[in-house]
């Protein structure tokens, strides 16, 4: 790698995958041994102040989520030779690749696979992000079964309008317009993937650009293809109007538990996760821990497409007009490109975006790689497999400097989690950071009965209590009745994620919802998580 730019105190390994924008690389912090992913813009965007910004942008939005259910970030590097986001490592694989591998996944393991996706957009959309590029390439299956989110390149705030961007075949009507991102579009997206998990194919299967187009804005949701009793799901996540779908990711969570637990079962999830890490077992030399080389996956085509001219909302023959106009522009942009093949010939249509609307002045589009198709490593770009295997770093983001030729802008490097030891003489108590807490799943056991697993995020420097509350209402999100309260006191000493899983049979009535609250004292920086449930056989108002 001489000549190459690397980041300081780190010591790479091997490539794990490169896209049109960068490369992301295994490596190891020289200081504590920690394993983690880094992901390098490259020479060309590096020259593009523009796509720096969108880079940096990416860091600081990773930065800013805590998500047990997204990959995390440990720090931001950006000096004159080159500009990287250092990130945990996920010990997992693509779904995409999964899905090459074994067509279809089951009902109950797609389930889990969705459920997870969605507790990760859910986190997002809390913090006011809207991913726009959930597709199976950014889901990383680790072995155990779980899921994390990955590849934020193209994210932007809620309601901005940053133009048409995306995956085609993930990619929600309005999308395709170039209306506001907002949470739905990622609920059409998951809800896309997870019938390519149910049936082995995409929902619409068009050729091009403009087929795809007309397809996701006028032909009927495909749910008869899916299994009969998850497709109320399909139905829902990939209706045409924004607002019959669900609000964001979480309102979805409820519907999925509910749908779920009357078509499989209490032991639904416990079955579909063991299912995935069956499967995944399968492609044991693409997890990066295995040592295999690296592999490209990321579609080399990349589109950049300028903002719709006011009132363009296509529809019918006009929209098929309007799709072969922007097939023979892209014809035009794409000409020197080399296209993305995927095994058995098919052209990957995975790498369609633009820069965010964020950048004070608007940048010109020019062919050639858009900063927002981010490198899909294969086999893995970057997170943990879980909260509880993921190391403590410090997760800091330190602001770039303004001058014009910075000079490093570096957070702390991750450290090791220090081992609790007995204090011999007794000593002021120390203040504990919490950075988040959690409600990871809250499902109904019995008719009477719930499980919720928490977590908590927290720098173990001293003791912190984690209250759990229990609600009974008609309105789902709505604390109406309390039903139960629990403290659960943890020492100092206990740094990194804890996790916790209760029990707790209602009294107070069923209610149309049964809902749990955590908090911590001291508050957490996202101050509480809170997940309801729908419970059968009562109708909402």
């Amino acid at each position: 790698m001489s000549g190459v730019w690397s980041v300081p105190g780190y010591s790479e390994v091997r490539e794990l995958g490169s896209g049109a924008s960068g490369r992301v690389v295994l490596a190891v912090h020289e200081g504590t041994g920690t394993a983690v992913a880094v992901k390098y813009l490259n020479d060309r965007m590096l020259e593009n102040p523009a796509f720096v910004r969108e880079f940096r942008a990416e860091a600081q939005l990773l930065g800013a989520l805590r998500s047990p259910y997204v990959v995390g970030l440990y720090e931001y590097v950006e000096a004159p030779g080159g500009a990287a986001i250092v990130m945990e490592l996920v010990d997992g694989i693509p779904l995409n690749a999964l899905l090459r591998q074994c067509g279809q996944t089951g009902p109950e393991a797609a389930l889990v696979l969705l459920k997870g996706s969605l507790l990760g957009l859910a986190d997002a959309h809390r913090a006011g992000v809207v991913h726009r590029d959930y597709k199976p390439a950014n889901v990383l299956v680790a072995a155990n079964g779980t899921s994390k989110l990955v590849d934020f390149g193209i994210a932007t705030p809620l309601g901005t309008t940053p133009g048409a961007a995306g995956t085609p075949a993930y990619m929600a009507p309005e999308q395709w317009q170039g209306r506001p991102a907002s949470p739905e579009a990622d609920v059409y997206a998951a809800t896309a993937t997870f019938f390519e998990c149910l049936t082995g194919r995409k929902p619409y299967d068009g050729q091009n650009f403009a087929e795809l187009a007309v397809q996701h804005i006028e032909a009927p949701v495909p749910e008869t293809e899916a299994p009969e009793p998850v497709r109320p799901l399909i139905r829902r996540g990939l209706a045409k109007a924004p607002e019959q779908r669900p609000e964001n990711a979480e309102a979805f969570v409820a519907e999925l538990e509910a749908v779920a637990l009357a078509a499989y079962g209490p032991q639904w999830e416990e079955r579909g996760q063991r299912k995935l890490a069956a499967l995944a077992a399968l492609l044991p030399l693409l997890f990066p821990s295995a040592g295999a080389p690296a592999h490209g996956t990321t579609a080399l085509a990349t589109t950049v497409l300028p903002p719709p001219a006011p009132g363009w909302a296509p529809g019918g023959r006009g929209l098929l007009a309007a799709g072969a106009a922007l097939v023979l522009g892209l014809v035009a942009v794409l000409g020197y490109q080399a296209v993305g093949v995927e095994p058995g010939g098919a052209k990957a249509l995975n790498a369609f975006a633009t820069s965010s609307a964020s950048a004070p002045a608007p940048v010109t589009p020019k062919p050639g790689p858009s900063p927002s198709a981010s490198p899909t490593p294969s086999p893995t770009p970057a997170p943990s497999p879980s909260p509880s295997a993921s190391p403590a770093p410090s997760h800091t983001l330190l602001p770039p400097t303004p001058t014009p030729k910075p000079t490093w802008t570096v957070t702390r490097p991750p450290t090791r989690t220090p081992t609790a030891t007995p204090t011999p003489t007794p000593s002021p108590t120390p203040t504990v950071r919490i950075s988040a807490v959690n409600v990871l799943s809250f499902r109904q056991t019995a008719p009477g009965t719930a499980e919720a697993a928490l977590s908590v995020d927290s720098d173990g420097a001293g003791p912190y209590t984690l209250v759990v509350e229990w609600f009974t209402g008609d309105d789902k999100g709505a604390l109406t009745v309390p039903d139960g309260r629990e403290l659960i006191e943890f020492g100092a000493g206990s740094p990194g994620t804890q996790t916790k899983t209760l029990a707790h049979a209602f009294t107070q009535g069923a209610g149309c919802y049964w809902s749990v609250r955590a908090t911590t004292k001291p508050a957490a920086a996202n101050q509480s998580s809170v997940q309801s449930i729908y419970i059968r056989g009562c109708k909402p108002a």
